[in-house]
Order: C-alpha cells, then structure tokens, then sequence
C-alpha cells in the first residue's frame, strides 16, 4: 500500500502562484509514476502531470510552460510548481502514485485550489 498526502492548495489571485507538495509512504519503492490530475466542478478528472521514476515528464498542454513538477527523493515528496495561474486552473488537485511492478493506482484525497479573477 501507498499513502498520499497533498497540501499547498488555497486561494489565489489570477497571475498568481502556488506550490502543491505531495508526501507518499508505505510501498513507496514499487512505484515507478507520480504524477497530478485535477478535477473542475461538473469536469472529468484530467491529468495535469506526471513524472517518471527515471526523471523524466509530461505535461498537459494547458499547463506547459506554467507548471513544473518535480521529485525529492530523500523526502518522498513530490511537487507541483504553479505559475501565471489561471481561473481555468481552479479545481481539486490529487496526488497519484501508479505500480506499473503490480499494477496499482494510489490516490490522495485531494487539496482545493481556487483562482479568483
């Protein structure tokens, strides 16, 4: 099992920033992706990015270029660096952790984020 734990989100204006932290523990090591998916009142989960466990990402397009994630390893943390934030960018923000070894999805419980105008 995996457990994961969001924090960092809150209110904030538009061209604003915010950083989310994500600390996982448990089975951490037969986890291979990471990553952030966001979900908007009366929208699908959609992911926002992901990071693979040798280093490298992806992003989706409407947040390339503003949004960086990144990994601390020592901390078993991993981060979402929030920039130029938009009011399309308010929705829920979960951590994921994916067990490619045993198939396995792990969810946070999520943390809010909202962009005023």
């Amino acid at each position: 099992q995996v457990q994961l734990v969001e924090s960092g989100g809150g209110l904030v204006q538009a061209g604003g920033s915010l950083r989310l932290s994500c600390a996982a523990s448990g089975s951490i090591w037969s986890v291979n992706v990471m990553g952030w998916y966001r979900q908007a009142p009366g929208k699908q989960r959609e992911s926002v990015a992901l990071i693979i466990s040798g280093g490298s990402t992806n992003y989706a397009d409407s947040v390339k270029g503003r949004f960086t994630i990144s990994r601390d390893n020592a901390k078993n943390t991993v981060y979402l660096e929030m920039n130029s934030l938009k009011p399309e960018d308010t929705a829920v923000y979960y951590c994921h952790a994916y067990s490619e070894q045993y198939g396995l999805s792990y969810w946070g419980k999520g943390t809010l984020v909202t962009v005023s105008s």
